[in-house]
């Protein structure tokens, strides 16, 4: 791959995270923007999401600070090419991480490893995001609103009658984001990545390795 396709893929996969961050904000009523080279919510996001996703390696800071909620606690950015140094601005770095890419070419598995089903009513949401949590406190992040979203699905992954997993997919232009992808308990983590990859095949397609960063002050 050369450097134009990994910056064009990195950019895919950032517009991509940056529209699900939009898809859950508008399940809660907070409506974002997308500008030429971020995206933001003025309002604080919910639990676990960024206020501003980077679209492009030549966002700056002057793109969204002054569009966010820099006062009040929990303000993060999800600095999509790790090119940003926004301490001088009160924030510290979070977290690193890479996106992950897996090529359309490549064969999805022929028999899913576990059932994959979609969730859609209120009541399996539920379930489905008490198990995520995996604790008491469930946070309030997906709505029921989430599933009336035709750009998102969330899917429950079942050995049995059991719940032993789920992954959540949403599409954007040219490639399919996976994301909270968990494991009930002892559940076999790569038996519910091949099945959501096998859904994916089915439904849509995925996307490639590259860092990022997480701020939050």
């Amino acid at each position: 791959m050369t450097s134009t396709e990994m910056t064009s893929l990195q950019a895919a996969a950032a517009r991509n995270n940056a529209d699900w961050c939009a898809s859950v904000c508008r399940s809660h009523d907070m409506p974002g923007t997308f500008g030429k080279t971020t995206w933001w919510s003025s309002r604080r996001t919910p639990p676990y999401y960024p206020d501003a996703v980077t679209l492009h390696h030549d966002a700056v800071p002057t793109d969204f600070l002054a569009e966010i909620d820099t006062a009040s606690p929990g303000c993060s950015i999800k600095d999509s090419f790790a090119t940003l140094d926004l301490t001088s601005s009160g924030f510290v770095e979070l977290f690193n991480a890479q996106w992950i890419h897996r090529p359309a070419e490549l064969p999805a598995p022929a028999t899913p490893a576990l059932r994959i089903g979609r969730v859609s009513t209120a009541a399996q949401l539920r379930d489905w995001q008490a198990a995520w949590h995996g604790g008491d406190g469930t946070p309030d992040v997906f709505r029921p609103a989430l599933l009336d979203d035709p750009s998102v699905m969330v899917l429950a992954v079942h050995d049995g009658e059991g719940l032993s997993g789920g992954v959540i997919l949403n599409r954007s232009t040219g490639l399919i984001g996976l994301s909270n992808l968990f494991a009930v308990n002892s559940s076999d983590v790569a038996a519910i990545w091949s099945s959501a990859i096998a859904a994916v095949a089915t439904h849509f397609r995925l996307f490639g390795r590259f860092r990022g960063r997480g701020y939050a002050v």
